[in-house]
């Protein structure tokens, strides 16, 4: 089969590797769609740690049923499937607390290599994250399976009201899917991003403000009742980003810090702001069973018109192009095509 490795920053490339096969419990899939995404492109741009390089990547995929392993019930042969690329071990302490985005081993036994025209899902995920792909949606909805849990993760637990006030810091996919979901719940959303193109997309999607980050002060005068928005979505994982996002939130706000920062970096928020003005910041991560399940149903109810953030398909043999485009700043997603 072919596949793609990403071999050094900047550089991809197609190689034949031999088409594996199902062990017990393992589901062989054909690719029909592979998504792009930010952590694919970051590993373009400068690499990764999680994926080692030479090294397979892409992990928002739905397709076909190839061949079972032994003792699999659920599919078969010809089933449309979707999946995530991780699931919880259920052993480890974290897991034992329910804390199963916190597993300690699920960032060490996911799968990746997505972009290729096969990809192995082992049982752990087939157990846990894997689903039949209703008939109602397309291959490119359900390829979004993966990064709608980890948006679900952060929203889901808030009490998010028709009505409420929310800023979206970075209208990336990450950013747009959130504006998607918030939209759904009735939410006054307003969105703010460095790139002119992407404000025009917010726009599209039904983003009630859109506007460059020098104008959030500015801005928040003229919504959010001038005190400040009911929630703030960090979505650009950039620690100066992360020290403002404090600033745009009312008193008894929320602050959802989704974008991840480079380890060893730190922010530092002023102590008073978030005692007097009891601003709970939270960090989310990841996504539970419970997350990928509530995002399958969300999928295959159709109402967040997911295809809208689909900029353009390439076929896998000019997947370099399509990640060019995105270091330049152009297009919010593509779909890879094997």
């Amino acid at each position: 089969m072919l596949t793609s490795l990403l071999v050094k920053p900047g550089k991809i490339e197609l190689r034949e590797v031999k088409t594996l096969k199902p062990s017990k419990g393992e589901v062989l899939v054909k690719i029909k769609t592979a998504l792009t995404c930010g952590t694919d492109l970051k590993a373009f741009l400068r690499g990764h740690p999680m994926i080692p390089m030479p090294g397979v990547f892409g992990h928002e995929f739905s397709g076909v049923v190839a061949e079972v392993g032994k003792g699999v019930q659920r599919f078969k042969k010809g089933d449309e499937i979707m999946a995530v690329h991780s699931a919880p071990c259920l052993e480890c302490k974290y897991c034992k607390k329910r804390s199963y985005n916190l597993c300690e081993k699920i960032m060490w036994t996911k799968v990746l290599g997505a972009f290729a025209e096969y990809i192995l899902l082992p049982p752990h995920v087939v157990r846990h994250n894997a689903f039949h792909k209703p008939k109602n949606i397309t291959f490119e909805e359900a390829s979004f399976l993966e990064p709608l849990s980890c948006v679900v993760h952060g929203i889901e637990p808030l009490d998010i009201k028709k009505g409420d006030s929310v800023l979206v810091i970075g209208a990336g996919s990450i950013g747009l899917l959130h504006l998607l979901c918030l939209k759904a719940k009735g939410a006054i959303v307003a969105a703010t991003d460095i790139n002119a193109e992407k404000l025009k997309i917010a726009k599209k999607l039904d983003a009630d403000f859109t506007f460059k980050p020098e104008t959030i002060e500015t801005n928040l005068k003229k919504i959010a009742s001038g005190i400040g928005f009911d929630y703030v979505f960090e979505c650009t994982g950039t620690p100066e980003v992360w020290d403002a996002s404090v600033n745009y939130v009312r008193r008894g706000g929320t602050v959802i810090l989704f974008g991840g920062c480079k380890s060893g970096t730190a922010v530092t928020y002023d102590t008073g702001r978030l005692h007097y003005d009891e601003i709970t910041l939270k960090g989310v991560f990841h996504y539970t069973p419970a997350d990928v399940r509530k995002a399958y149903k969300l999928i295959g109810e159709e109402k967040l018109g997911l295809s809208r953030l689909i900029s353009g398909s390439y076929p896998l043999r000019d997947i370099e192009k399509a990640f060019n485009k995105l270091a330049k700043g152009t297009g919010i997603k593509y779909a890879i095509i094997p």
